[in-house]
């Protein structure tokens, strides 16, 4: 049994919150400098460009990336053999947030009664927190402030199997067509098919932690994703929603087990501020 004190969890929480906000991630970057040298939409251009400057300058003088620093979301995979010495796991996780968010000066946008009252918790506690046990003596931490222009825009509809390719596609389509300009295109898109209503949205929001430029293992989904990807980027929405072809930089889904009479389906959207970190303790 291995023991890992509480307070090495929360700094690593703290840190990777910190950067997940000030550094994009570097496929991200390049394929926005790639997607602005195929753009022929000036207009389009001209917001990459700009989306690829604030991205460089937040990198530089270490700042947000958007004023929107997310609601926390922290996937853990904790081995069988590690014991955390000192606070429970999630009350660790949520003094990591508070740290990060304080020290980082981030934004703190979360309300403690999400319908009537409303009152800011004031250090964006507490995190979503999803928690999986696996064999190993080691800790993994993937952190995602997630922004809610996009959060908002995302859906899930449980179909029938009988829908099957041609009714999801038409579904993410759909999706991508109602939210035009909302989530802050171009986006990234995670989706999760199959499981119970929350297993589809809990995996579509677990693809969003995936490097853009990966597929998904499995032959048939590889080539519904580069599907998606294509058709997406013929709706024209483009860049801040101004046109062009550059409305999506990445689909990737994710798959469970489903019963017999179902197709649950949930589409998660990402902005281009597709922010999440990663360690191992």
């Amino acid at each position: 049994m291995r023991s890992i004190q509480s307070e090495l969890v929360k700094d690593k929480v703290k840190e990777l919150f910190i950067e997940a906000n000030y550094v994009i991630e570097d496929e991200v970057l390049n394929e926005l400098k790639k997607a602005y040298k195929n753009e022929e939409n000036e207009r389009a251009k001209f917001v990459l460009k700009t989306i690829i400057e604030n991205d460089e300058l937040a990198i530089n003088e270490r700042i947000p990336i958007c004023q929107d620093t997310g609601m926390s979301v922290v996937f853990v995979e904790i081995g069988e053999e590690v014991k955390i010495s000192g606070d429970t796991l999630e009350k660790t996780i949520n003094k990591g947030v508070r740290d990060a968010y304080n020290e980082g000066y981030l934004r703190k946008s979360v309300v403690d009664d999400p319908l009537f009252k409303r009152i800011n918790t004031n250090d964006n506690t507490p995190a979503v927190v999803h928690i999986e046990i696996v064999k190993g003596d080691k800790i993994k931490l993937t952190v995602v402030p997630k922004g809610f222009g996009s959060e908002n825009m995302s859906a899930i509809k449980m179909m029938k199997p009988a829908d099957g390719v041609n009714g999801v596609k038409k579904f993410v389509l759909e999706t991508v067509k109602q939210a035009g300009s909302n989530p802050c295109p171009p986006i990234i898109i995670g989706i999760g098919i199959g499981g119970t209503f929350e297993k589809a949205a809990l995996i579509s929001k677990k693809a969003l932690t995936r490097n853009i430029k990966s597929n998904n293992s499995n032959k048939d989904y590889k080539k519904l994703e580069e599907e998606l990807l294509e058709e997406v980027n013929m709706l024209d929405i483009g860049p801040a929603g101004l046109g062009g072809k550059t409305t999506c930089l990445g689909v990737n889904i994710e798959y469970f087990p489903t019963h017999i009479a179902s197709l649950p389906v949930a589409v998660n959207i990402c902005c281009h501020a597709y922010r999440h970190k990663k360690t191992i303790i």
